[in-house]
């Protein structure tokens, strides 16, 4: 086998993915709240401050994606169509290597309170503070913990 065989055969790696991201034009909050996200990222790993992701949308493309050519995995846009909800909270610590997964009878802020408020009292009892990052799905404010809990509760979950 001759070496341009053995590199192209190596330059092709189905499992990797590009994706890019185009900014609307002149949108300052889209780019306040990008840039406050990748702060979050670029953070490192504090057990005091535990970075924890919230997700549970089904999500399906609206651009299809560039197919697998030599030399270039599939290339896909950010933008996406929701796909509908499903019950189910996906939370998750990247960069301590953990997952937890509830399930849930309906999605109600009640139950986007109640998944925080286990984090708070289960999984994090010790964290100064937690840090979530999350959609902008309406279950995800922090007004729900006031509709779920008194006052008191809703300030410390």
């Amino acid at each position: 086998m001759s070496w341009c065989a053995v590199r192209s055969k190596n330059a092709l790696k189905p499992w990797l993915k590009q994706m890019w991201c185009i900014p609307p034009k002149a949108n300052a909050d889209f780019v306040w709240h990008m840039e406050d996200v990748l702060a979050v990222y670029t953070r490192p790993y504090d057990s005091r401050y535990p970075q924890v992701w919230i997700s549970k949308q089904l999500l399906a493309e609206i651009v299809l994606p560039l197919p697998l050519t030599p030399g270039h995995g599939i290339r896909e846009d950010y933008e996406y169509a929701r796909g509908g909800t499903a019950n189910l909270f996906i939370v998750c610590e990247p960069l301590r290597g953990w997952r937890h997964l509830t399930l849930t009878e309906r999605r109600t802020k009640s139950d986007g309170a109640q998944c925080i408020k286990e984090l708070a009292d289960v999984h994090y009892p010790d964290a100064e503070k937690i840090v979530l990052v999350m959609d902008n799905l309406n279950t995800h404010t922090p007004a729900s913990l006031y509709e779920a809990f008194a006052p008191a509760e809703a300030k410390r979950s």
